[in-house]
């Protein structure tokens, strides 16, 4: 047990020194932590409360901790990220994600923690139109959105969520797009997806062009 958190613990006086070491494994192995997640309350109070002791610890690790204090959700950014194993299938449902959320953010349609509630009738539809590809099948969708769990960037919507939010129907109709998404994915996200758009075209136009060059 670092003594740093024995003396935080000592002085806050209601938390343990367990509790302070348990919120900061949280916040680096999950990479955001947001209020409106009961099971992530306690670690988020106690990071938001104390953001400078704990910056203090992870700063050395080449870890930032970034709050946002309008949709109360603290994110922690690594300084010298390194490109992971991520698949094609995961970058492309990524973007499509961060697309729609800023189109949302654009026209007024946050929650007042700033999570998008889309079904996924036009989650299809704007992944088709942006990537020219069907969205993946259910059981390898159901794997990226435990994925994108653990990123703090999406997740299934449950009953509460649609109540909140005046959602119909089954909750398997409904992905609810967290605002991490913006920190997690970066500003250059939908550049990204627009280059994918152009590979795309260009492809499909050199295909049909040998095509049209075989002879009959």
């Amino acid at each position: 047990m670092s003594k740093h958190w024995e003396s935080l613990a000592a002085r806050d006086g209601q938390n343990t020194a367990d509790e302070f070491e348990a919120a900061a494994y949280r916040l680096i192995s999950e990479q955001v932590l947001y209020h409106s997640d009961k099971s992530s309350r306690i670690a988020y109070y106690l990071v938001d409360r104390y953001e400078r002791e704990f910056s203090q610890v992870l700063a050395p690790m080449g870890v930032d901790i970034e709050v946002n204090k309008l949709h109360r959700y603290i994110y922690a950014r690594p300084r010298h990220a390194k490109a992971g194993t991520v698949t094609v299938t995961q970058t492309l449902l990524a973007l499509v994600l961060r697309s729609i959320y800023d189109e949302a953010v654009r026209s007024g349609r946050l929650s007042d923690n700033g999570e998008v509630l889309c079904d996924t009738v036009e989650l299809d539809e704007k992944y088709r139109l942006a990537t020219g590809r069907e969205l993946p099948s259910k059981g390898e969708f159901d794997s990226l959105m435990r994925q994108f769990k653990r990123w703090g960037i999406a997740k299934r919507a449950d009953e509460q969520v649609l109540d909140e939010l005046d959602g119909e129907g089954d909750t398997q109709q409904y992905i609810l797009i967290r605002p991490a998404i913006v920190d997690v994915l970066g500003e250059t996200a939908l550049q990204r997806l627009g280059q994918w758009a152009q590979y795309k075209r260009a492809g499909e136009a050199v295909i049909e062009t040998e095509q049209e060059e075989v002879p009959e």
